[in-house]
């Protein structure tokens, strides 16, 4: 289903920082175990920064594997959601995972109803259920988290998550921030497909309400340090709640993207940024 026959695992693999040495049985072949689904997850998200440039630079997001594999793989790019999670379930898929995707409602906007614009995955391992996102930007999980034990807190590093159920059977994800709890998003038990992800993703690639048109957002769940920049603010997100804010200046935005998130963008690229940011002043 997820075209994990089409990507090239050991490009994937190296992208990530999983070699011969941190693979199942001492160097062996990766096996489709919850040791492995821990190891692939972590390293994804580390590796691997969230960002939606190119919508903002009006650019198409392709979901084709060998697209997204080209940009998140080979060329050292992020992307969002749909990207990210299509690439890890391409790649847990061919390491023999069994992968359902979920159409998910952002609920960190407060009490306002959203659409479902938010790709996640469930992987079951030894008939256990396991929420995997790679692709929620600096509060998302660095690691599975179980779905068959609603309301256990998990500690993920310095961060803590928890999936609490709705009485018609939506599943919440929670995050600790600050000693309180938040939502994430909400998820049904309705399974979506690659063709789904299609559509939402023309959804948040080109509609004029989309958070992503228009402005740089870059993002990366560290372990003690959680970074996103929206627009020209750069937001520092330590363990204990508290929020370093810093507005950053158009001409500082492509050195600050490198320095704090890894990206090197092309120097058309950075001009391109600059200059939108500068007609938003």
């Amino acid at each position: 289903m997820w075209s994990g026959d089409e990507l090239d695992l050991d490009a994937y693999l190296a992208r990530i920082g999983i070699r011969g040495e941190s693979r199942g049985g001492g160097g062996g072949e990766l096996r489709p175990d919850l040791e492995t689904l821990y190891a692939v997850h972590r390293a994804h998200t580390g590796a691997i920064t969230f960002e939606s440039l190119d919508v903002m630079l009006g650019r198409p997001v392709e979901l084709a594997v060998k697209a997204i594999e080209d940009k998140l793989v080979h060329a050292g790019r992020g992307g969002y959601c749909y990207e990210q999670n299509s690439l890890l379930a391409a790649a847990l898929e061919r390491i023999g995972f069994e992968v359902s995707g979920r159409g998910a409602r952002n609920r960190t906007r407060g009490d306002a109803l959203t659409p479902v614009t938010h790709a996640v995955l469930v992987v079951t391992v030894e008939g256990q259920p396991w929420l995997c996102d790679a692709g929620f930007g600096y509060q998302g999980p660095r690691e599975p988290v179980p779905l068959g034990r609603p309301g256990a807190e998990v500690r993920q590093g310095a961060w803590t998550y928890r999936v609490r159920e709705e009485p018609d059977g939506v599943l919440v994800l929670c995050f600790l921030r600050g000693g309180t709890w938040r939502d994430l998003y909400a998820f049904s038990p309705q399974r979506y497909h690659p063709v789904d992800y299609v559509l939402l993703n023309h959804y948040s690639s080109t509609h004029p309400r989309s958070a992503f048109i228009g402005r740089a957002i870059v993002q990366h769940p560290g372990d003690d340090l959680r970074r996103t920049l929206v627009g020209r603010e750069l937001v520092r997100l330590h363990p204990d709640g508290r929020e370093e804010r810093d507005t950053v200046a158009p001409e500082a935005l492509p050195g600050l993207i490198g320095r704090e998130f890894g990206l090197r963008l092309p120097e058309r690229d950075a001009a391109e940024l600059v200059r939108i940011h500068r007609a938003g002043d």
